[in-house]
């Protein structure tokens, strides 16, 4: 499965104002319980938990919080750029403002694995990085992830 594939306009967010790690945890949650048949609760605990375990903050200010759900049919991916970048206990200790979140079905091991590996390739790239910050649409994030993943 592509990056590219994973991304729906309604599930990329651009410059939403988001405070904390916590918060923004709670908005993605709130966001896809509301397009899918998952409850807020449930997404908002399991992704606490993962970060429980360490976090997903990779570095240059991006973070690829995630997890796997037992009742889920097919991988979902959301997309933030944020407003201002959140403390998010990154290895490099600096904040994050680039989120990509993909909840998983539990059993998808290798999906995980690969999905996870592809987007950490795609945004350890510093111009990959620096045209979605600059970018001024969905569609341009969509494109420059598309590109990137070529």
């Amino acid at each position: 499965m592509t990056i590219s594939a994973l991304l729906s306009p309604e599930l990329i967010f651009i410059n939403p104002d988001i405070s904390s790690k916590k918060r923004l945890l709670e908005f993605i949650a709130g966001t896809i319980s509301k397009q899918f048949a998952l409850t807020q609760r449930t997404i908002y605990i399991n992704l606490l938990d993962r970060e429980r375990l360490g976090s997903t903050g990779l570095g240059n200010g991006f973070a690829i919080p995630h997890t796997r759900l037992a009742k889920l049919d097919s991988t979902i991916g959301c997309f933030i750029r944020l407003k201002q970048a959140v403390d998010f206990e990154a290895m490099d200790q600096q904040p994050v403002d680039l989120v990509f979140c993909i909840i998983i079905p539990e059993n998808a091991t290798d999906e995980h694995l690969q999905i996870l590996s592809s987007l950490a390739k795609i945004f350890s790239q510093d111009q990959v990085r620096a045209d979605i910050r600059n970018a001024s649409s969905v569609d341009d994030i969509v494109r420059i992830i598309d590109a990137a993943e070529q």
